[in-house]
């Protein structure tokens, strides 16, 4: 197996971050992500990534730092993990689970958590996979996410979904809302860029929301704060390929 290396403040500048390696397209938004990772270190923030040009890496870091609406005192919260292409079925992605494993236990916390879709959302982590490592369901919400924990601690609390998720919907109720934040570089190009297009053509009246900071995140509608689209007021989404004009007609009558 590769070795796995620490992204910092010191070596981010010269270290790819897996994500949008040869997309020019979203090179600003590529940045934005590592001024955000660059802030976030400072809160005790985690990026690990094998010592290759690949897509096989693990953020985490405390949950009560997270930028996602949920309370889980004394957890690790997993935001990104992913393990592509000929990485996969290779123990890379139970050798990062087992890092921040580690780290949960050296910090004595109670173990880990994460949000997924109760099935199979996009830009989110495989949640059969998790469950099939000893992670549990603690909560799941209408809008088809789940709230997996891993404890180390098995009398700590159960981690929550915050109320600003419980209902499904967010405060608008015409059109198309997404609310999208720097914690992926592909969501501020296609919302900003790619969206206003689709929605254009499809005479849908358009709200894009930045989350720009650690409570805005904390109180979204969605748990899906790299990027979350409503319709109507209704969650729908967390791909964002539907904001391309090719693709948003297709996911809208899938979901239907």
């Amino acid at each position: 197996m590769k070795p796995l290396i620490n992204l910092n403040s010191k070596n981010i500048a010269t270290e790819h971050i897996c994500c949008a390696i040869s997309d020019k397209k979203c090179a600003d938004s590529y940045l934005a992500k590592k001024d955000w990772l660059t802030k976030e270190f400072n809160n005790g923030y985690v990026f690990k990534r094998i010592d290759e040009r690949a897509k096989v890496f693990i953020e985490y870091g405390p949950a009560e730092n997270a930028w996602i609406p949920i309370t889980a005192n004394n957890y690790l919260n997993i935001n990104c993990f992913w393990v592509s292409g000929k990485y996969k079925k290779n123990g890379y992605g139970k050798a990062l689970i087992e890092t921040a494993l580690e780290d949960a236990k050296k910090q004595k916390k109670d173990g880990l958590v994460t949000v997924v879709g109760t099935k199979k959302f996009h830009f989110m982590s495989d949640t059969k996979w998790l469950l099939n490592q000893g992670f549990e369901e603690v909560e799941k919400i209408s809008s088809g996410f789940s709230l997996l924990a891993k404890k180390i601690n098995l009398k700590a609390e159960n981690p929550k979904f915050n109320a600003s998720v419980k209902s499904g919907t967010c405060p608008q109720k015409n059109g198309i809302v997404v609310y999208y934040s720097n914690r992926c570089p592909f969501a501020e190009f296609h919302a900003t860029t790619s969206l206003i297009e689709t929605a254009k053509n499809r005479n849908l009246p358009l709200k894009i929301i930045k989350l720009e900071t650690l409570d805005q995140a904390q109180k979204a509608p969605s748990p899906a704060t790299i990027f979350s689209l409503f319709l109507n007021g209704k969650f729908i989404t967390t791909d964002i390929s539907i904001c391309m004009d090719s693709r948003f007609d297709k996911i809208i009558k899938k979901l239907k």
